[in-house]
């Protein structure tokens, strides 16, 4: 039995057992985190994550391939994406230096995220941080970043390629 479900899932028992416990608990993380989100401040996931990197970018703005790398974004769904926060005035497109566009953070969506953060925050902490040790809390850290990692630079190296880089 175990060599059949190798065999058709390419992954042994204790592999399928991580990888599906991993999945499931992401899965139901991002929807206890948006339902959370949405309620109390009427932002999406993705809505949050782009205002997060938005406030935390010097001059509260970066460029779409910076914001789409640094999100592991395709570029299609940041466009998709800074369109309707556009339209609900979370973000500005501005022309930089160069025919460089920018995406900025506007003052509503500045207020908007910090009137989530700290609601997101206990939900984070009772979802995640306090059902951990704090050794299993440095052990996430470590093997999210041992996966993350290669993900990125993955993702750099396709995009330096598309840009001619």
């Amino acid at each position: 039995m175990d060599s059949d479900r190798q065999e058709r899932t390419g992954l042994d028992e204790r592999e399928l057992r991580a990888w599906q416990t991993f999945f499931q608990m992401q899965e139901h993380l991002r929807g206890h985190i948006e339902q959370q989100l949405q309620a109390c401040s009427g932002l999406s996931m993705a809505d949050y994550s782009v205002l997060t990197v938005l406030s935390g970018a010097p001059g509260r703005r970066l460029r779409p391939y910076c914001l789409s790398a640094t999100l592991g974004w395709e570029k299609s769904r940041l466009h998709h994406q800074l369109t309707r926060m556009c339209q609900r005035g979370l973000v500005e497109r501005h022309a930089g230096e160069s025919r460089a566009i920018y995406a900025q953070i506007t003052p509503q969506g500045l207020t908007t995220l910090e009137q989530a953060a700290p609601q997101h925050s206990r939900q984070v902490r009772r979802l995640v941080i306090d059902r951990l040790l704090p050794d299993q809390l440095d052990q996430l850290a470590e093997i999210s970043a041992a996966i993350l990692g290669p993900l990125q630079r993955d993702q750099h190296d396709q995009q330096s390629g598309d840009r001619g880089e």
